[in-house]
């Protein structure tokens, strides 16, 4: 290729790139790689602002959480989670004991501990979810660190919904 092509090329990528970025703002991560338990390992599509119940999504966790795990070794800090939205403001979440309901139906078993036997929290409370807030929640994974664990959580943490492009199950 020669010299002019290339910075005609050169060009033309970063006028595009000037038309879709605003100055001053960061893009949304459209491709996200799964390497978690809580969901097929693999390659996922995001939907940026987008999420419905039921749709596995994408979620930057709180920053005390993000650090938590962070220091417990689930995740390095700065890696968005993989979860269901199992529920939305106005339904009803309840963990009583090693049991999560939504809706007064047990979805999900609150397990004591982790993988290495560390003590894990509990989510130990019964109330009605206000309009901007989610429970995420891997039904699939009993050994998922989700909602069971750290409750419901802002709608805003939600960076959109997921779908699997390629995914593969793991070697056990």
């Amino acid at each position: 290729m020669s010299r002019r092509r290339i910075v005609s090329v050169a060009a033309v990528a970063a006028i595009g790139c000037l038309l879709v970025l605003r100055p001053g703002e960061r893009p949304a991560p459209r491709l996200l790689f799964n390497t978690t338990a809580s969901a097929p390992l693999g390659f996922y599509l995001l939907t940026p602002g987008r999420f419905a119940k039921g749709q596995l999504a994408a979620v930057t966790p709180p920053s005390a959480l993000a650090d938590w795990m962070a220091r417990r070794g689930y995740l390095p800090a700065n890696v968005p989670l993989l979860k269901e939205v199992a529920a939305v403001g106005g339904q009803s979440v309840c963990g009583i004991g090693d049991v999560l309901s939504i809706d007064g139906r047990p979805v999900a078993r609150i397990l004591p501990r982790d993988r290495q036997g560390r003590a894990l929290p509990a989510y130990q409370e019964c109330r009605r979810l206000a309009p901007d807030e989610v429970l995420l929640l891997n039904r699939h994974a009993p050994n998922s660190l989700d909602g069971r664990y750290f409750g419901p959580v802002s709608a805003r943490q939600v960076t959109g919904g997921a779908r699997s492009l390629w995914t593969w199950e793991a070697r056990r």
